[in-house]
């Protein structure tokens, strides 16, 4: 099968004084973004649709789940390593808000908070359980982030790097999933349906 992994698309800078959780939603930015996966998609039969549940990815799918009939299914399990903070820095302006988080992100590493092992193990989990549920020549589709999608990547190519790839916002990553469990990145970040919008 084939498994179709999407960055969300650019969302709002937030930050919480109350405890709460960061959960931005898109920027009128990010919709045009978003929007742009259904062109990107078109003419490719789509078996099913999945996001993470924070609103940045659910957001993201909207426009393809409205141009092609199909119901998103929300998986916890495909949240960011990031989701329990209450602050969220779009990666375009780290560099200035968190320069320490930015080296570290440069450098291929999560942030020092995150459990690292968990976090990988968690998302290597939650797409191999979709992988399973489409077997064929099925095509599905994840709207999820970049620790996400580049935490599946190091471990189907044996990296080290826990971010090995810079991903940019709704960009598109092919993965070919074979039944003897052969994993094959076949394009990473595909950009030309938004190069004018990053």
């Amino acid at each position: 099968m084939q498994l179709i992994l999407v960055r969300h698309a650019l969302p709002e800078r937030v930050a919480h004084t109350d405890g709460t959780h960061a959960d931005p939603g898109l920027t009128p930015e990010g919709h045009a973004q978003a929007a742009r996966l259904v062109s990107a998609l078109a003419g490719e039969p789509l078996a099913a649709l999945y996001t993470s549940t924070m609103r940045r990815a659910a957001e993201t799918a909207a426009p393809l789940a409205a141009a092609r009939g199909l119901v998103p299914v929300a998986r916890a399990d495909l949240r960011e390593y990031d989701a329990e903070r209450p602050e969220y820095v779009p990666v375009g302006q780290l560099a200035g808000a968190d320069p320490v988080a930015w080296e570290r992100m440069r450098a291929g590493e999560l942030p020092d908070h995150v459990d690292a092992a968990a976090f990988t193990r968690r998302v290597h989990h939650a797409l191999e359980e979709i992988v399973a549920a489409h077997p064929g020549r099925a095509t599905a589709v994840v709207v999820a982030h970049a620790g996400v999608v580049n935490a599946y990547l190091a471990t189907i190519l044996g990296i080290d790097r826990l971010l090995p790839f810079p991903l940019d916002h709704t960009g598109i990553t092919r993965v070919l999933c074979a039944r003897d469990g052969l994993r094959k990145a076949r394009t990473v970040n595909e950009l030309s349906h938004v190069a004018d919008l990053l």
